[in-house]
């Protein structure tokens, strides 16, 4: 059924019977803006029929942003099947059009963990604390997968406490403008954040919702240490630092990813040649820092 409504045809008519579904007249004040990126921003609003303080996403009119925003709807329609409290992820209330604008309603959480944990007081989270935020975390997860829904973008940003001055801290996922069902995946696209994505992801492998439990060992270590596990700004800098670790993926795994194999750009390594024999074979080597810039610039 996924599947099916990735389509184009279909999924403009699932939303074209969601706007007959959710679209009233809304009537909102501005209070604050809470945050942006490249979809657009978030704003806390106040409902004047009702007086209730809302979150509201409000979705660029780029036509691009606009069929992501789509996508977005459908996946919030499948996660109506939820509770949202019991499942930890953050109460979605339907959209409404302003102009050629797309706004999702959401109710208003606290802060995010990123803001939560910048608190000197919280810098680094005791394990007393970092267990139930990932008992939540994994519940969430657990949930998502019951539906078959990969997040794909998983990190502290996207994660919300729902009040600060509880103890122990509740915390609900949030922000699905980059998930999609584990049946409907395409290596090589570009989800996740750097720093936090799986090398599945970084290579252009098929994924699936494990790629969200290894984000999810990435933020643990954030709370526990105050600094993310993998730094860096490029997706380059993030395998260099498992690859020293962990150590380097075997070759048959690289020889199948989108962004590893030369015959896809190769942007992260070196395919070797050797002479056909019995005992040898083509093997990878990591680039250095000098050659991955290269490789970019030939692509771009």
């Amino acid at each position: 059924l996924c599947d099916v409504f990735f389509s184009q045809p279909m999924l403009e008519l699932f939303f074209k019977a969601a706007t007959e579904k959710y679209v009233k007249c809304f009537h909102y004040k501005v209070e604050t803006f809470l945050g942006e990126g490249g979809f657009g921003i978030v704003a806390k609003c106040r409902d004047t029929n009702t007086n209730q303080a809302v979150a509201i996403k409000v979705n660029k009119s780029d036509p691009d942003i606009l069929q992501q925003a789509k996508l977005e709807i459908f996946i919030l329609e499948q996660l109506r099947r939820l509770d949202p409290d019991a499942a930890n992820i953050v109460q979605w209330n339907g959209f409404f059009h302003d102009g050629e604008r797309v706004c999702l309603k959401f109710e208003l959480l606290d802060q995010c963990l990123w803001d939560y944990i910048r608190d000197p007081n919280n810098r680094r989270l005791p394990i007393s604390e970092v267990r139930p935020i990932l008992g939540q975390l994994t519940n969430a997860l657990s949930h998502l997968g019951s539906v078959g829904i990969v997040h794909a973008d998983l990190k502290p940003g996207n994660i919300m406490v729902v009040n600060r001055h509880e103890s122990p801290v509740k915390v609900r996922l949030i922000d699905f403008g980059l998930a999609c069902p584990a049946s409907a995946v395409i290596p090589g696209d570009c989800v996740g954040t750097v720093g936090y994505s799986a090398p599945e992801v970084m290579l252009g492998l098929p994924y699936n919702e494990a790629i969200d439990m290894w984000s999810l060992g990435l933020v643990a270590v954030e709370l526990a240490t105050g600094v993310p596990l993998y730094p860096g700004n490029e997706y380059y800098d993030v395998l260099k630092f498992i690859i020293e670790t962990q150590g380097q993926p075997p070759d048959h795994v690289l020889d199948s990813g989108v962004c590893s194999n030369n015959d896809h750009f190769g942007f992260f390594f070196f395919l070797i040649f050797t002479p056909p024999t019995p005992t040898s074979h083509s093997f990878f080597l990591f680039k250095g820092s000098f050659s991955f810039p290269l490789s970019l610039n030939a692509c771009s």
